[in-house]
């Protein structure tokens, strides 16, 4: 058992540049306060919008204890409610995702409108006020059609994403894409694992022959660093910001999201085995197929992919203290048809290879960390300068929160 003061305890003896003790990645106690002060304080990427194309679709999603309810409502808005029933808290939607004109509870049938109004409740007598028992909301925001929930009383501020997103992720308008495929796993492995393991590609070289193919390995392309350290990158970030595709590395003050656009390899303009166009239409404003990838992410759960011709989205989310979801969604122009304008096999097979590749290595990982002889080994400075900032920012965050935490209780 490990509470908040042996977290935070652990948090502060840890050694900068090396993992962490094993309890941050095994322990109870640790997923709960990570789940407490990191997945229920940050805002979360829930889903594309274009996962949500029509009134009444919704997904949900389970972070925790909390389960919730992302759906686009009658006026085109997209929001986010707490999937309990005001009545006696049954959860309203147990599938995943589908499509419903109103939101109904299976137990009793109160029925909610998609805004989450309380619309009808059978035999609650005279004083019953329904408009004091609809759906319980959670923040909820598009940014650039990527919706965002957080699940605190008060949510951070997004201002400064919002603006830089619009300015990297606005021309490839995926307000006007559709969802090609979906992939969803269960890798058995600590969440941060996920994260860490996507922050570098010192592996990529040994563990994944489809991605290496048209995506660089090169540390000064994909590490922490700006990318126009190295001169292939500033090349490419010349040309894309000449035509008017912003490019330039930025990530933002408290080092929580980044974006930068990076070059394939040699004549390569997309993830195929052969390095051509996976899809025939160009998405947005992009101005030409050879754009390279857009390099978005966002802590604690989320890293995507833009390029000319389609958009992976990546999501993470926690299940326990060794187990989390990851969830992939491809992305392509609206009026693309499939065996047509793309081959669906071709669009999705180096990134199925590369997750099931990955799945394999964080369980691996996890496995020897659960080994009561690991300790905490070095990052390489070189090719593991994402993993340190990674690291770095969540131990920050939860160390913050935990310091918080004991002050207010003092007081």
């Amino acid at each position: 058992m490990n509470s908040d003061a042996d977290i935070l305890s652990l948090l502060m003896r840890r050694r900068a540049g090396y993992s962490l003790p094993q309890a941050f990645y095994c322990d109870e106690d640790v997923f709960q306060a990570d789940l407490k002060h990191i997945w229920q304080q940050e805002w979360i990427f829930a889903v594309p919008s274009a996962e949500l194309p029509k009134s009444g679709n919704y997904v949900t999603l389970q972070i925790g204890a909390y389960s919730v309810i992302i759906v686009r409502g009658v006026d085109g808005a997209i929001r986010a409610f707490h999937n309990s029933c005001r009545h006696r808290g049954s959860r309203i939607c147990a599938a995943a995702k589908g499509s419903a004109p109103k939101l109904v509870c299976p137990y009793h049938q109160w029925t909610y409108e998609l805004d989450g109004k309380l619309l009808w409740a059978r035999e609650m007598g005279p004083d019953f006020n329904p408009q004091e028992h609809g759906l319980k909301s959670v923040h909820c925001t598009d940014v650039s059609g990527m919706v965002f929930i957080c699940l605190a009383d008060r949510a951070p501020d997004l201002g400064g994403l919002q603006k830089q997103a619009a300015r990297y992720l606005g021309p490839h308008d995926l307000g006007n894409l559709k969802v090609a495929h979906q992939s969803t796993i269960v890798e058995k492995g600590n969440w941060k694992l996920v994260l860490e393991n996507n922050r570098e590609c010192y592996h990529c070289s040994g563990s994944h022959p489809s991605l290496c193919r048209t995506f660089p390995d090169d540390p000064n392309l994909v590490g922490a660093d700006d990318a126009s350290t190295s001169n292939v990158g500033k090349t490419h970030v010349d040309r894309c910001e000449g035509s008017g595709l912003p490019a330039k590395y930025l990530i933002s003050p408290d080092e929580q999201w980044r974006f930068v656009r990076i070059p394939f390899l040699g004549e390569a303009v997309s993830y195929t085995m052969d390095g051509k166009a996976a899809v025939s239409r160009r998405i947005g404003t992009v101005p030409f197929d050879n754009a390279g990838t857009c390099l978005y992410f966002h802590y604690p759960n989320t890293w995507n992919h833009f390029l000319s011709d389609h958009v992976l989205t990546f999501r993470v989310l926690p299940i326990g203290p060794m187990e989390s979801e990851v969830t992939t969604t491809w992305l392509v122009h609206k009026d693309a048809e499939e065996g047509v304008d793309y081959d669906l096999d071709r669009l999705t097979e180096v990134w199925m290879h590369t997750n099931d590749e990955d799945r394999q290595i964080i369980e691996e990982n996890q496995i020897g960390i659960r080994s009561p002889a690991y300790e905490p080994g070095p990052y390489s400075p070189v090719q593991e300068s994402g993993v340190i900032q990674f690291i770095d920012w969540y131990a920050q965050n939860l160390e913050a929160a935990l310091i918080g935490r004991f002050r207010v209780a003092a007081e």
